[in-house]
Formats: C-alpha cells, structure tokens, sequence
C-alpha cells in the first residue's frame, strides 16, 4: 500500500518527535517544528504518539493513496480537500481508495502535520525517522519530498469495509485545542544564563516591545526586528549548550529564537528560554508576526507542560477506546 506524491510542496518532510542522545557528538535533535501537533495527529489515527509523520508547509504536497487509508491533519489549516471536497483538521478521516488528498491555502498557523494509521514506512537513523536536511539522512532518503515519490505505509488493515461506497468519511471525535485559549498571547520565558548582561532598559525593551519574525527564519531559528538591545559587556561567551525555545542575543542586538534544527551549542548570549509548553505556538507562527515575551516561573512553566501532557494522555485514551470500537465492529 503506498502512498504517492503527485505534487511537490515547498517544503515537505517526514519527522518525528526528534533524535535524542546525540548532542554531545553534535547530531542535533531535530524533528517536528510543532511535536504537540505531531503527537495529536497519531493519537488521531491510533499510532504511537513518536511514529512518523509528514511535515507540511504551504502551498504543500498533493498526495494519491492507492487503498483505504485512516488520516488524520493537524497543525496549521491549510485548507485540506479530498477529491475536491473540503475535509476539517483536527478529526480522523477515512479515505477511499484512490483518493487524492490537497491543500488550497492558509487559513491560520505555519505547518501541518499528516498522519496515516499504521505509520510510514521509512527507516529510522540513530533511533528517529526525523530528517535531517543539511546530512542527508533520515525520513525519506533524507531530503524533502518531491514530486512521483511514493511511500510504503505499514498498515496491513484492510479498511474497505469501513468506507463502503463512500469517497471519504470523517469520523464523529475530534481533537479540542481549547484547553489552551486560556494562556495569555505573550510567549512565556525564564531568564536565560546571560540575562543579566543586558542593560537594564534592554530587560524593559524585551518585556514590553513587541518582536516580528523576519523572513530570514527557518527551521534553525526565528530571526526577530526590534530596537537593538545592548549589552553591558562585550566579551564573547564560550560556546555553551542550547535548545529549542533558546533565544540568543546577536553581535548586532536583534534577537534570534533557536528551533527544531538548531545546533547544539553556540556562542551568542543565552538571555531567556521560551518554556516548552508555548512551543507549540511558536511554531505556528509566520514570518510578519509578533511575539511579545513575559517572565514566568519554572514552576509555573512545569506545571503547564503537565497539563499538556495530562491532556494529550487524555485524548489518547479516548481515542484508542473510539478506534477500537470501529475497527472491532467490521
């Protein structure tokens, strides 16, 4: 059972939860941008929460799936049809075969994610199927994906009884993301370990101006425009670990906010550190937006990341008792 590209997006590729347990030797741990959004789209159609999925960014791929197929979208709505009717994100979609699946335009975020029941088949490198672009390993021959590629999906399931005649069918359960409407716009920070070289009206700048994303950002790091910030001394800082969310203050005073690809030591200022739990709003931002910073608590940040994953366990639950009523019932 495969499933075929038949139209290149910008930039397509299959990740995971990331390749971890190598930083010390330099291998970053990559993977999805939006890994909340990655783990809702398996949970969606049964998977194990760290199983390949396809990152998308618009205009994105056009794909054929050559048999049934369970999928499910989430991330960013890039308005998704299947053969030329509308299908929303967020919910499990059966296909039938031969169904073309596309996508029309952005309506809100910055990447989406697409997962198929069973998982892709690709091989893992160094325990991940993430890709990593710049060695050319990983994911799908570790490159982006383009146009005649096909990928063989692990699902052995014979799902026509499910569908019927139907072209597609969307399965009544959805994800709700409206846990998170209660957290406040501003991105949340801790103090990074080179906070206090910043001068004092730099601190207020920080917390009170707001900073765009300018184009020149990617999947290594959000480049961001404001007034300059300064810095009390100007001695180099001896290249020291940094992570996704770290946000290090450049030779020029501008503000750079490392993500899913970043490198896993640098030598610029670490001034804060956006908390994992905004991570996922991070990553569905486009270039042109704003991000305004507020300081919070690393038990504040803590207990955010629980309620993240006491949802996430949530949704998984209900999801596998909705997946195994369908499936035991044909």
């Amino acid at each position: 059972m495969n499933l075929r590209i038949i139209k290149a997006g910008i930039l397509d590729t299959v990740q995971d939860a990331g390749r971890y347990g190598g930083q010390d030797l330099g291998i970053n741990p990559g993977g999805a941008m939006d890994k909340f959004a990655a783990r809702v789209a398996n949970i969606l159609v049964g998977n194990d929460q760290q199983e390949a999925v396809i990152e998308l960014h618009f205009p994105a791929a056009a794909f054929f799936f050559e048999l049934p197929a369970l999928i499910s979208i989430t991330g960013a709505d890039f308005i998704a049809s299947v053969n030329g009717e509308e299908v929303p994100v967020n919910q499990p979609i059966l296909l039938s075969k031969f169904s073309i699946l596309q996508f029309h335009g952005i309506k809100d975020g910055a990447r989406a994610y697409l997962a198929v029941h069973g998982g892709l088949d690709v091989q893992p490198w160094l325990s991940s199927y993430s890709t990593h672009l710049r060695a050319a390993v990983g994911g799908f021959h570790g490159r982006s994906l383009q146009k005649d590629d096909e990928i063989v999906l692990k699902s052995t399931k014979d799902l026509c009884p499910l569908i019927g005649q139907k072209e597609f069918q969307v399965l009544p359960w959805k994800a709700d993301d409206n846990w998170r409407e209660w957290m406040e716009k501003d991105m949340l920070i801790l103090p990074g370990n080179e906070w206090d070289r910043l001068t004092d009206i730099s601190k207020e700048k920080l917390l009170q101006h707001p900073f765009y994303i300018t184009t020149q950002s990617d999947r290594m790091g959000y480049r961001l425009q404001s007034d300059p910030l300064l810095s009390v001394v100007q001695e180099e800082v001896i290249s020291s670990p940094v992570n996704f969310g770290t946000v290090q203050l450049l030779p020029d005073g501008q503000l750079i906010v490392l993500m899913a690809d970043h490198q896993t030591a640098g030598g610029y200022p670490r001034v804060v550190h956006v908390i994992s739990a905004c991570h996922s709003r991070l990553a569905q931002l486009q270039p042109g937006e704003a991000i305004r910073f507020r300081i919070t608590s690393i038990a504040t940040a803590e207990a955010l990341l629980l309620q993240q994953e006491q949802h996430l366990l949530q949704l998984q639950n209900a999801c596998q008792f909705k997946l195994e009523q369908l499936l035991h019932a044909y």
